[in-house]
């Protein structure tokens, strides 16, 4: 099996410069998997990578698509795929679980269109109601999903009738040789670098680039982005938006750590010396592509 390297962990735990490191030692190119920064426009609140922080290494799956085209977890799949096939050495770069965890192993995605009649009908709906609706038509898929991910409640409440969410994750079998390595550090620090980070984007502009995207009439339902349309529309000081997008950032990545340790096989890597991190993920790398089995 083609053998590909994953470099994923929570938000803000320092994948990218560690990653960037590392492909320029193994001649590596990077495929993100981020589910956000396939998206033109959508730079500083998806912590996008830049030019010069590349250092010329070749990245994929980035800046593909209009915010206003729709992107899931099966054109995902696909599009990581056909990049695996194309590169010597692929590596996976991000913190999407479910999206790259799709495209390493035997999901089956062929359900129905989306509906957006039907979800019309459910827009009153708390998430909560949704998800013991869920419950009640396919309980298998209330496992794979959190309740507050409305639109994948939806989506799997849409096909519940047809073909049923759970069955369309079809098993894990990989379809190639992973060597996935999980960054993680001590949470409180983890914490504070998610603190410092919104800060640190919030001053690059992020609002403006919020402002930009209304203008075109995208109001993007992502964390960070959905907060800031919050404040625009008058419905949260800009203070309490920052607050929630902080405090938000956290619990997602709490659930991140909890997802790739539960879902994943991965090699446990801790961060707060960045030099040893280098060296042990190095060392694991070397060690992985050079066995032949």
């Amino acid at each position: 099996m083609k053998k590909v390297v994953v470099i994923c962990g929570p938000t803000a735990v320092g994948k990218t410069d560690l990653s960037i490191s590392l492909a320029k030692t193994f001649h590596a190119e990077v495929i993100s998997g981020d589910s956000v920064q396939v998206y033109k426009g959508m730079d500083i609140g998806s912590a996008k990578i830049t030019e010069s922080e590349k250092k010329g290494i070749k990245h994929h799956l980035i800046d593909i698509m209009s915010p206003n085209e729709p992107f899931d977890v099966a054109t995902f799949q696909r599009l990581v795929r056909e990049k695996i096939e194309l590169i010597d050495v692929p590596f996976i770069v991000g913190g999407t679980g479910l999206y790259i965890k799709a495209a390493l192993y035997d999901y089956e995605f062929d359900a129905p269109k989306r509906d957006l009649a039907l979800e019309s009908t459910l827009e009153h709906y708390s998430n909560e109601t949704l998800f013991d609706m869920l419950k009640e038509k396919d309980f298998e898929a209330t496992k794979l999903l959190h309740p507050n991910n409305r639109r994948r409640v939806l989506r799997a409440l849409q096909i519940a009738d047809d073909k049923k969410r759970s069955s369309l994750d079809k098993k894990d079998v990989p379809l190639y040789d992973a060597l996935i390595l999980y960054l993680t550090m001590d949470r409180d620090k983890l914490y504070e670098r998610i603190n410092q980070r919104v800060d640190i984007i919030m001053s690059l502009g992020f609002l403006a680039e919020v402002e930009t995207l209304r203008q075109d009439g995208i109001k993007p339902n992502i964390l960070g982005y959905r907060e800031l349309n919050a404040y625009l529309d008058h419905l949260m000081t800009k203070e309490d938006a920052i607050s929630l997008i902080k405090q938000k950032t956290r619990h997602l990545a709490k659930r991140q750590e909890t997802w790739f340790k539960h879902q994943m096989d991965a090699k446990i890597i801790t961060v707060e010396d960045k030099q040893k991190a280098y060296d042990d993920m190095a060392f694991a790398i070397k060690s992985f592509l050079e066995d032949k089995k």
